[in-house]
């Protein structure tokens, strides 16, 4: 019986938890209707609520959005709205360190997460996952005597959270896996491990 029980949960707890994680996002993207004006929005109009309508809304109001800004006269507006935002002291803040990550991580030309690293972290002989994001800069690179790499760790098992370091690169090991399977590698706590391409063999230190 326990080992029935246990086959059972293996099957539904995965399927329950992306249930309720894509409910989670559909119910999120459908408070966009609440901008709607009362007697407006679908179900005052239908008579009844359709899940979704604020998903579909949520990407056609972003793809438009984009459509828009990628024209001359898009370009315009998007530069007056953001000298606007660069006169309020605290949004100015917030608004460009939100765009300059967003504009790293969905670029189509950038490359937030360039490569699968092996570091050791937090002590000498414990090691753990990391990702190459480039080389220390401005003033903190003055203080840094000989080569070093700026690598993101993550925290398992999200890894939207975790510690950025400025490490030696000869401290730093690349991986033979994409970036895609680190972080599938990294989310399952090291359950689920990336195929084995080479023949086992010593790592090589990180060379650009």
């Amino acid at each position: 019986m326990k080992k029935y029980f246990i086959t059972g949960l293996l099957i539904w707890i995965p399927l329950t938890i992306t249930f309720m994680v894509l409910a989670w996002i559909i119910n999120t993207l459908d408070q966009i209707l609440l901008w709607l004006p009362s007697g407006s929005q679908p179900r005052d109009v239908l008579g009844f609520n359709i899940p979704g309508i604020g998903v579909l809304a949520s990407l056609l109001i972003v793809f438009f959005t984009g459509l828009v800004a990628a024209n001359v006269l898009g370009q315009k507006v998007v530069q007056l709205w953001e000298g606007i935002l660069a006169r309020i002291p605290v949004v100015k803040s917030i608004y460009y360190s939100v765009k300059q990550v967003s504009d790293t991580l969905f670029s189509s030309s950038g490359q937030a997460f360039r490569k699968a690293l092996l570091v050791q972290y937090p002590r000498q002989g414990s090691w753990t996952i990391a990702f190459l994001t480039g080389k220390p800069g401005g003033d903190a690179a003055k203080h840094l005597e000989g080569d070093f790499v700026s690598v993101y760790v993550p925290t398992t098992p999200n890894p939207t959270s975790g510690f950025f370091l400025m490490m030696p690169k000869e401290d730093v090991i690349e991986l033979e896996m994409s970036v895609d399977e680190a972080l599938k590698y990294i989310i399952s706590m090291g359950v689920v491990s990336p195929p084995t391409r080479k023949p086992p063999q010593r790592p090589a230190l990180l060379n650009e």
